[in-house]
């Protein structure tokens, strides 16, 4: 099966006349694109139904609020397409292109201005990736890797897998969610990962399921094919308003995607990009939504970390007291932060980490927060 894209917001059915007429103006500005199959999980009868938050454009999407480039991503761009912010990952932008183009993206300015940041020739990418032997793992991304064909993603991959210090490859997709049929009717694509995710060196499929009715019996069959030719599956998500912000709804899909092998990788705050205000959740309140949804799971539904992808680096919220948040560096542009641990005052509306401007020095860490980050 392969369902037909929509790439016009009047091929959307389940929208009536004046609807379409109000968010052309969105379309002009932020461009809508999905499929079939994506948009048959939405109930047409919910007009909060959390699908639809994700596919559908709304006009809330033009509050002029945030920045294109929030994670100040070209700060890190050393060759056209790639990005070198940690000292052992590189990140490659290989696609402007999605099976559908979330609403909440945060790097929806691809979309905006296509092939201004994508390289379709990556011999510059391969050539600073060799040369720099620090680097032990790539993501391909974008855009998602998985909308261009096979026969173009394997060259890379096999670029790639020539080099002896990259010991792992990670495509980051959603295309298990937004259109598993891209995995079912393509037998090359489970080849290659046999090919290429050796025993001493895997490929990773960084998954990005934000709500478990994504999580269909195609998806499942999806993913299932991906782990059976030897890849690693992880899934990661931002908190959206509207789609996971209940504990209980993001237990279910934490409970989920372990019981299929695909364990929570990270939760992210979700990028003040511009157009996404609508989805934005406090990050206190976030930090509780993730805490209060871990407590209803398993040990191996509790693994992912919440973190804020900030220009710095990823920092991971660590804990709350009734007066101060803490934050440690899990990631860090500079080595030298990796490991910090920082504390501030309370600052219930902030949504991004540069919200919180009280730093705390004397006080103690509660031994709780201590013990589950040292």
């Amino acid at each position: 099966m392969k369902p037909r894209y929509l790439t016009q917001v009047d091929q959307i059915e389940l929208l009536d006349n004046e609807d379409r007429a109000a968010l052309r103006r969105v379309e002009e500005k932020f461009a809508f694109r999905s499929n079939e199959y994506y948009l048959s999980l939405i109930d047409p009868d919910d007009p909060l139904d959390p699908i639809r938050r994700i596919a559908v454009p709304d006009v809330r999407e033009l509050e002029e609020s945030g920045v294109l480039d929030p994670s100040r991503e070209s700060n890190y761009t050393v060759a056209p397409g790639l990005q070198h912010k940690y000292r052992e990952t590189a990140l490659m932008l290989v696609s402007d292109m999605c099976g559908t183009f979330c609403r909440f993206c945060f790097r929806k300015r691809l979309f905006m201005n296509r092939g201004a940041e994508v390289t379709r020739d990556v011999t510059e990418e391969i050539a600073y990736i060799r040369e720099h032997p620090e680097i032990t793992n790539v993501l391909l991304t974008g855009g998602d890797p998985l909308i261009m064909a096979t026969s173009r993603l394997e060259p890379i991959v096999a670029a790639l897998r020539e080099i002896e210090h990259v010991g792992i490859i990670r495509i980051g997709t959603k295309m298990p969610a937004f259109n598993p049929y891209r995995i079912l009717d393509d037998p090359s694509l489970p080849e290659m990962i046999r090919r290429y995710s050796t025993n001493e060196k895997r490929i990773y499929f960084m998954a990005q399921f934000n709500h478990p009715r994504e999580l269909t019996p195609q998806a499942v069959e999806a993913l299932n094919i991906l782990l059976a030719a030897g890849a690693i599956v992880v899934n990661q998500t931002p908190i959206l308003r509207g789609v996971n912000d209940d504990p209980a709804v993001l237990a279910e899909l934490f409970r989920k995607l372990s019981f299929i092998g695909v364990p929570p990788y990270y939760v992210f705050q979700c990028r003040p990009t511009l157009g996404n205000r609508m989805f934005q959740v406090p990050v206190e309140e976030t930090y509780c939504i993730v805490e209060t949804a871990k407590s209803q799971v398993s040990g191996l539904a509790k693994r992912a970390r919440f973190v804020i992808s900030h220009a710095t680096g990823k920092i991971e919220v660590a804990g709350l007291t009734d007066d101060h948040i803490f934050f440690k560096y899990h990631q860090a542009a500079d080595q030298e932060n990796i490991g910090k641990f920082m504390c501030f005052r309370r600052n219930s509306t902030a949504l991004w980490f540069d919200d919180y401007t009280e730093p705390v020095s004397d006080v103690p860490v509660p031994q709780e927060i201590g013990e589950a980050s040292g």
